[in-house]
């Protein structure tokens, strides 16, 4: 699986699945993508495409999901498959009511 993370100047940062032996050790190919533009210094996204050889779409594990909302926001999650469809939703979507930067204020009330 493949991910391509949009920069709102729009550079592009790319990742891949990194499994290893450990399984609970892998890291996703969003994941990926969002840690290495971070780590360049870039934090402002539009988009973030998932593309896989699956027939239908794959969206991302929660894991993933948590990480790009509190570090992408509520950016356009696109996913494709192999037979060259999209799906385009907002990341809210897949993550509602999500733990966020509001949550972890001293002062917050649920």
């Amino acid at each position: 699986m493949g991910a391509a993370l949009l920069a709102t100047d729009g550079q592009i940062y790319t990742g891949c699945n990194i499994e290893n032996s450990s399984y609970g050790l892998t890291i996703c190919a969003e994941r990926t993508a969002i840690f290495k533009a971070i780590s360049e210094g870039e934090r402002n996204f539009r988009a973030i495409a998932v593309v896989s050889d699956a027939k239908g779409y794959t969206p991302p594990c929660g894991a993933c999901r948590q990480v790009l909302m509190d570090l992408a926001g509520n950016i356009d999650f696109i996913m494709a498959n192999s037979k060259g469809d999209m799906e385009i939703v907002k990341l809210k979507d897949l993550l509602p009511l999500a733990f966020t930067q509001r949550n972890l204020k001293k002062n917050h009330r649920t």
